[in-house]
């Protein structure tokens, strides 16, 4: 059926089309859509404005293209999050009604890099541990989770428990409090190792949170680098005007 309906740019009124079709179930999550040619013939427009339609909704994450495959719908992500509030993954996934679980990779105790000397501004003989984590949704593996943190800021039994929460582990002693996180996000493609860890395959893309976490003094007291599915996952943030 021809979709000109109304006076607006044909090419908004193929993408309110595309979006209600997906809505409705005719397109399905990771469903390859028809090809160019019969899609602007379906919807009586010149593929140029097939195309423009197409290339906005890939920007707003709607679908996905694959050169030398086809035009995919993406599924829409479970869990959604603001940024400006410091909220832990176990927290969003409770919000989407699922249950959040662990499964602990492994712990190390080294030597600080360079980037952990000034990251911390630590000294040389500190240790700094680093954790590894798989975060699950109704046992489904959605993210990846490495921490690092000073050893001598968590408890001596840390890594023999494998505390789940570092957070109040940091805080146990009373003497930290974490204040405020500053948050970097990085789309990225198939990662070798993280990707199959989730169960990821090469067309599902990651988004990488890293997390400078800072004290009440303002001092880094530990550093986060999650991998998040991106097809499970989307963050937004409210800005002001100013």
């Amino acid at each position: 059926m021809s979709i000109k309906a109304d006076h607006r740019h044909l090419y908004l009124q193929v993408i309110d089309r595309l979006k209600s079709d997906i809505e409705k179930g005719i397109y399905k999550e990771n469903e390859k859509l028809p090809s160019e040619f019969i899609l602007s013939k379906e919807l009586g427009v010149s593929r140029a404005t097939l195309r423009e339609a197409l290339r906005l909704l890939e920007e707003e994450n709607v679908i996905v293209r694959r050169h030398g495959v086809g035009t995919f719908v993406n599924p829409k992500p479970v869990f959604s999050s603001g940024i400006e509030q410091l909220s832990s993954i176990s927290s969003m996934i409770e919000k989407a009604g699922m249950t959040p679980g662990t499964i602990f990779i492994k712990a190390t105790e080294d030597t600080p890099t360079e980037d952990d000397l000034e990251r911390f501004g630590c000294d040389a003989n500190d240790l700094v541990i680093t954790i590894e984590r798989v975060r699950t949704a109704n046992d489904e593996p959605v993210v990846y989770c490495v921490d690092k943190v000073l050893a001598k800021h968590l408890p001596e039994d840390f890594v023999q428990k494998k505390e789940v929460s570092i957070f109040s582990s940091l805080e146990q002693s009373g003497d930290i409090h974490v204040a405020y996180a500053v948050t970097y996000i990085d789309p990225i493609g198939y990662h070798e190792q993280v990707s199959p860890i989730l169960n990821c395959g090469r067309e599902t893309a990651l988004l990488v949170l890293k997390q400078l976490h800072y004290d009440d003094n303002d001092c880094v007291v530990l550093y986060s680098k999650n991998y998040f599915r991106a097809d499970k996952f989307s963050f937004h943030v409210i800005r002001k005007r100013v």
